[in-house]
């Protein structure tokens, strides 16, 4: 029966499911939080799953000219990349010992993939908008990119060199979360704001801009295919910030005490990013590029820095 094993991590827990549900509630809490900055009621806690029960039983449109089967696949393997990475995130997380040599690599594509995906979906379907939305997604992935790895970077090297997520993680149950220094603070807030552009959220919403460009990528999706890229949206509201939680700020653990930490750790990284969403304005592509290869990288190259310097 081991051999079932793997099939009920990647569909029910730590995988699809389990993710699905707290990428869900993440959602709800993302409009809540942001009705009460603007002084407004908010959804009930089950909105976005009614939303995305609706689009399920709604029809899925092709445009004309579109590259169908590009189109169709690109939001399942959003769905798919985004599962695995929540599988090998929290595997780790709850087993250090389950995981393998050079996840934290690994995991590292996987988080590229969703967006990837959407500019394969966006550039399939032949619209103009889509495609200058998909273009945007395509330069905003070259601007965060850079500063990412390095931020990465200062738990390999506090770890002692490792690749491996579990070994990173039994280092900080070890000797504390890596962001109680100050080359892991500095690293903290750099990653914070690379994934605030891997989330596309304000700021960073560059690629779907609904003022500009209607939905960007989405424009021409509908039904099935357009909830599931919602639900791969949502489900990487609660991945990205939990792969922060596991690199730079000591884990989950197994225990109630430090499982609860490690909640309470995602929660206030979850409203932090919230919070940034609801208080800047868009900004230009142009503007993000120059932000994220000028200011972050600098930022996170000097994490790098006193890293290696022990600090």
């Amino acid at each position: 029966m081991d051999y079932l094993l793997p099939i009920f991590y990647f569909t029910i827990f730590p995988g699809f499911l389990f993710t699905a549900i707290v990428g869900l509630l993440a959602n709800w809490v993302d409009r809540k939080v942001s009705a009460m900055v603007q002084w407004r009621v908010g959804p009930p806690w089950y909105q976005p799953a009614m939303d995305g029960a609706k689009l399920m039983g709604k029809e899925i449109i092709v445009p004309a000219g579109a590259s169908k089967s590009i189109f169709l696949l690109a939001p399942i393997l959003s769905l798919v990349a985004v599962t695995l990475s929540s599988t090998l995130i929290l595997r780790a997380a709850l087993s250090p010992g389950k995981g393998f040599g050079g996840d934290l690599i690994v995991i590292f594509y996987l988080l590229a993939i969703p967006s990837l995906s959407i500019i394969l979906g966006g550039m399939a379907s032949r619209n103009p908008l889509a495609s200058i939305g998909a273009g945007r997604e395509m330069k905003l992935i070259l601007s965060y990119e850079l500063p990412f790895i390095l931020v990465l970077l200062v738990p390999i090297i506090k770890a002692g060199g490792t690749i491996r997520l579990g070994e990173i993680i039994a280092f900080q149950t070890a000797q504390g979360m890596i962001a109680d220094q100050l080359s892991g603070i500095i690293a903290l807030l750099a990653a914070i704001l690379c994934m605030q552009a891997k989330l596309a959220l304000p700021p960073f919403d560059i690629p779907e801009a609904e003022t500009e460009i209607i939905a960007g990528p989405f424009t021409e999706y509908s039904g099935v295919a357009l909830g599931v890229f919602n639900l791969s949206r949502a489900m990487s509201l609660f991945v990205g910030p939990a792969f922060l939680v596991v690199t730079l700020m000591g884990g989950i653990g197994s225990g109630p005490g430090s499982t609860l930490l490690g909640i309470l750790k995602y929660v206030g990284l979850l409203v932090i990013i919230i919070l940034i969403k609801n208080t800047n304005p868009r900004i230009r592509i142009d503007q993000a590029i120059r932000f994220f290869w000028g200011k972050v990288s600098i930022v996170a190259a000097i994490a790098v820095g006193l890293a290696l310097l022990g600090w």
